[in-house]
């Protein structure tokens, strides 16, 4: 039951990014370019997962605890450090040049497109260089 729950999610989570068009790096830059041709309806996407997510989460923690594990994986680190400041400056670097991000990223390699191929294989290789380069 758990892996179906689990696929169901996921299949939600990517219908949502693809219908959405957060899958469009075009549409995500635009979406940043405040000054230019500035599309706002990635906004109503973000306020229509906040209205949906925030009453979600209030019954989810109501309830104890999750359907299929122990205990909820909270961070347990609350401080802002110089590698959480990096890591979200290149994340947004990286968001902004490319327009994808990671689960955006992955919904658009199912488009068979090239590029969007080499974009995930370049996001893998960085998340293993800053796994090797963090253990040391």
């Amino acid at each position: 039951m758990k892996n179906i729950v689990i696929v169901l999610a996921g299949a939600l989570f990517g219908a949502g990014i693809a219908i959405s068009g957060m899958a469009n790096p075009a549409k995500v830059q635009n979406f940043l370019d405040l000054f230019g041709v500035w599309d706002p309806s990635l906004a109503f996407v973000m306020g229509a997962a906040l209205i949906v997510a925030t009453p979600a989460y209030f019954f989810v923690f109501k309830a104890g605890k999750p359907k299929f594990a122990e205990r909820f994986h909270l961070p347990e680190r609350k401080d802002i450090d110089r590698k959480l400041v990096a890591g979200a400056v290149l994340f947004g670097m990286g968001w902004g040049l490319s327009g994808l991000c990671p689960a955006p990223a992955l919904v658009a390699i199912l488009s068979g497109i090239g590029h969007f191929v080499v974009f995930a294989l370049a996001m893998l290789a960085g998340m293993i260089l800053q796994r090797q380069f963090m253990s040391r």
